[in-house]
């Protein structure tokens, strides 16, 4: 019986589409004779279709490329857990060359840098390693860097920010390649009021899963007045290095009472 049901929603769900299809061929077939009023309509109701399709196709997309037990890794009681854009969906375009600054990667990651000439190269790659836990991972190609900063900033949704108090302690994890040892940093900036919250860490590369935490008990973040929060993952000394970073995660969970 429950099989029955099951085709039968699937035929009805065909059948819709189907009917949609009909609806918007016919649409467009008339569009050149419709009355203005009625074409105002309309398109507003196609516009309001189109992001509707534009948001499921983004995240069946996403789903459709993720590898086997795609997920994150995050502590235990980790209440938020996310991962940027150009880890997880196909990038547009690609790749880069002689990238300037700022470099909007996604609505989510930006690269600044300060170079007066950039030798500096970005690809999104295809993630296809055993184990692997999404589907892409960033490749940043340095040639000569004759600039004093080379940093990634993502932005932390509105998710990250709801609720975030002092009693947590939020985390951002990397999966990276390296050509040749350098190190990484991430700072955390939250924006409450007209202060800016900033705290630093470094990545512990020596490894497998490097991250770094960010105890907000030691900030003097006021929980009431949160507007932004981003990170800035910062490389010290990148000349004529490749970076690969494979993954790159955000969580936050409780911190340890004292």
């Amino acid at each position: 019986m429950m099989a029955l049901t099951g085709r039968l929603k699937r035929v009805r769900e065909r059948l819709g589409m189907r009917r949609d299809a009909s609806a918007w061929a016919a649409d467009a077939a008339a569009a050149e004779r419709l009355d203005l009023a009625t074409l105002k309509v309309r398109s507003l109701r196609a516009r309001r279709t189109r992001e509707a399709i534009d948001d499921f196709l983004r995240v069946a997309e996403e789903r459709l490329l993720a590898p086997p037990g795609a997920g994150i890794d995050a502590p235990l009681q980790s209440d938020w857990a996310w991962r940027p854009e150009p880890w997880r969906r196909p990038a547009t375009p690609a790749g880069m060359a002689a990238v300037g600054s700022p470099a909007r990667l996604a609505a989510d990651t930006t690269l600044f840098h300060d170079c007066r000439q950039s030798e500096l190269c970005l690809r999104q790659v295809r993630n296809g390693r055993p184990g692997d836990r999404n589907a892409f991972g960033l490749r940043i190609d340095v040639f000569r860097f004759d600039g004093s900063y080379l940093s990634l900033v993502v932005d932390l949704p509105e998710a990250a920010l709801n609720g975030l108090s002092r009693g947590h302690v939020l985390r951002a994890q990397a999966a990276v390649e390296l050509e040749r040892p350098i190190e990484i940093f991430g700072r955390l900036n939250v924006r409450h009021g007209p202060n800016t919250e900033q705290m630093v860490r470094e990545f512990d590369l020596s490894r497998d899963a490097p991250a770094a935490e960010f105890d907000l008990g030691y900030s003097g973040l006021n929980e009431k007045r949160i507007e932004k929060a981003w990170v800035d993952l910062i490389f010290e000394g990148p000349s004529f290095n490749q970076i690969l970073l494979r993954d790159l995660t955000f969580s936050r969970h409780p911190r340890a009472a004292l």
